[in-house]
């Protein structure tokens, strides 16, 4: 799959490709998804900010993709994570709108701490969002960051047993401190068929052979 950071051009206005703190950019949402009609990749659509989620989707169901569709939104706060996340209730109500059935990434704003300890996603955490979660009906994939996920074992396997319908989405941070054989732990302490992964290189390849792919 191919994931797109979206926000609304500075000013408002329509779509565009772009992940804070750079809000302008050559590339606008309506012609990335006429590219993307032309391949067989899934997309997952992030959004950074509530205002640019209506535009978008009303883009994205007059552009009629054939191919698996996530809305990716951090709606509560996480581990060292920025308070400012987008609000649950109203992003949920306008993409059901639009979409009741497409694939939710719902996730934590999370930070790195560099050298520092860094606390994982806690039961509480956990705990939100599953009481967020409970009376969606759609398909709901959680994405956590590697690096937080060792210690938060515990946690995320009692959130994937709150839903047949919930998966794990595994991604890396660029300055995290994680390694390969933390990815093994994490493969070996959750059902293969509940998480997806979205590494970065060199760690994607090294991870890959270790697991004999």
């Amino acid at each position: 799959m191919i994931e797109a950071d979206v926000l609304l051009c500075e000013g408002g206005g329509e779509p565009i490709m772009a992940h804070p703190p750079e809000t302008s950019s050559n590339n606008t949402l309506k012609e990335w998804l006429n590219e993307i009609k032309t391949t067989n990749k899934g997309i997952k659509l992030d959004f950074k900010s509530l205002e640019a989620v209506n535009p978008s989707l009303r883009l994205l169901g007059d552009t009629k993709l054939r191919q698996p569709v996530w809305i990716n939104a951090d709606i509560l706060p996480g581990p060292n994570g920025r308070n400012h996340v987008v609000d649950a209730k109203r992003f949920l109500d306008t993409v059901i709108s639009f979409f009741p059935d497409v694939t939710l990434s719902l996730g934590w704003t999370t930070g790195w701490l560099g050298l520092k300890c860094n606390q994982g996603y806690s039961s509480s955490m956990v705990q939100e969002m599953a009481a967020i979660c409970t009376d969606l009906t759609q398909p709901i994939t959680f994405p956590v960051r590697a690096a937080l996920l060792r210690q938060s074992i515990s946690e995320l396997q009692w959130l994937l047993q709150q839903s047949n319908r919930y998966t794990l989405t595994i991604w890396t941070g660029e300055h995290d401190d994680y390694s390969v054989e933390d990815l093994l732990i994490i493969r070996e302490s959750f059902d293969k068929s509940k998480v997806f992964y979205d590494i970065s290189e060199p760690q994607d390849s090294a991870f890959r052979k270790a697991i004999g792919m």
